[in-house]
């Protein structure tokens, strides 16, 4: 039984992950422009994709309510959204904050949907979690995640360079970190108008 709740907004429901999503898990990383900034670079195999599963799957049970979520627009799968503890020293304590991070079909880039479950995400590890920080990382390069990041309102916090196995084509520009605090994000839905 996990701890997620089943999250809503205008366009999109986003359900806890579960096993009867492995084929969507396995459509999404089988697309190598979905991939391109991601691990090798490369598509997915299926039995690539049921060890990830595994592992999103128990990631909703280190902390309670975060985790991955399918995020459905009318039915249809665009996409999966994530708030997890931090995996690495370097991204600090576990404790008070979450990662944040999302990918989507390519049928469903450039429609809003990424910063709209992502704003939701945000609302949820503030309002619902009480989490203190959320934060989330991408290649330099990566401009399309980069703006969306920061059209939610994540500030860039720095650029450093991890040590990859198998660097894919933009490596060498290095990661990039955007964060957010809990104070930073009500200062932020205050001004917001309707």
């Amino acid at each position: 039984m996990t701890s997620q709740a089943t999250l809503r907004t205008r366009r999109l429901s986003l359900v806890p992950l579960a096993e009867e999503h492995l084929d969507y898990e396995v459509e999404l990383d089988s697309d190598p422009e979905v991939m391109r900034y991601l691990g090798n670079g490369t598509a997915r195999t299926r039995a690539d994709v049921l060890r990830y599963h595994r592992a999103r799957l128990a990631a909703a049970e280190l902390v309670p309510g975060l985790g991955f979520w399918v995020g459905l627009h009318d039915g249809d799968f665009v996409g999966w959204w994530l708030l997890e503890p931090p995996q690495r020293a370097d991204q600090g304590p576990v404790e008070g904050q979450a990662e944040l991070g999302y990918r989507l079909l390519r049928r469903h880039w450039r429609q809003g949907f990424a910063s709209e479950g992502a704003r939701e995400l945000l609302r949820h590890g503030f309002t619902d979690l009480g989490l203190r920080r959320i934060f989330a990382e991408t290649m330099a390069v990566n401009e399309a995640s980069r703006a969306t990041m920061t059209s939610i309102g994540l500030r860039h916090v720095r650029t450093f360079h991890a040590d990859w196995d198998e660097p894919i084509p933009g490596a060498e520009h290095g990661e990039v970190e955007y964060a957010i605090t809990r104070e930073q994000w009500q200062a932020s839905a205050l001004t917001e108008t309707p």
